[in-house]
């Protein structure tokens, strides 16, 4: 019987929370379709394939490595990326280039497992030659397959 009431109680507390921002949202929208400028606005729902929130200037999204300007990437293999990544899902392998004298090795391999990626940015700050960055505002990570959140070399070059 106490257990019974204990439950009771609880669903009128979640009903009791739902009513209480239900009353808040729409006392907000009200002051706001009558002109009355408020600090706070009342919460929207944006129904999003069709609008999609702005994303912050500093959002750090998906990883992207960037080109010379003769199409080679522009990671010379430090391995800092690799080394300050807390996760562990940057895999780089190293080749050497018989033409660059300025730069004597490439990445082979260059591989981002973004279903371990925390995305914290270390990789992006650790890089002495500014090739890797997570400015490309892309938020949508959904895949079928864990192997198609393996960015290689190619998916981070484009």
């Amino acid at each position: 019987m106490i257990k019974a009431l204990e439950y009771f109680l609880e669903i009128i507390h979640g009903a009791w929370v739902t009513t209480r921002h239900f009353v808040v949202n729409m006392w907000f929208h009200t002051l706001n379709l009558l002109g009355i400028k408020t600090r706070r606005k009342g919460a929207v729902t944006i129904q999003y394939p069709e609008e999609k929130k702005e994303i912050a200037y500093r959002h750090r999204s998906l990883h992207r490595l960037l080109k010379r300007e003769d199409g080679r990437p522009r990671c010379v293999v430090c391995m800092l990326c690799a080394t300050t990544c807390p996760s562990e899902c940057i895999y780089i392998e190293a080749a050497e280039d018989p033409e660059d004298d300025e730069f004597q090795k490439y990445p082979a391999k260059f591989i981002i497992d973004l279903s371990r990626c925390c995305f914290c940015g270390f990789c992006v700050e650790a890089c002495p030659e500014d090739a890797l960055r997570m400015d490309t505002q892309k938020i949508e990570l959904a895949e079928y397959s864990r192997l198609d959140l393996l960015y290689d070399l190619e998916k981070l070059l484009q």
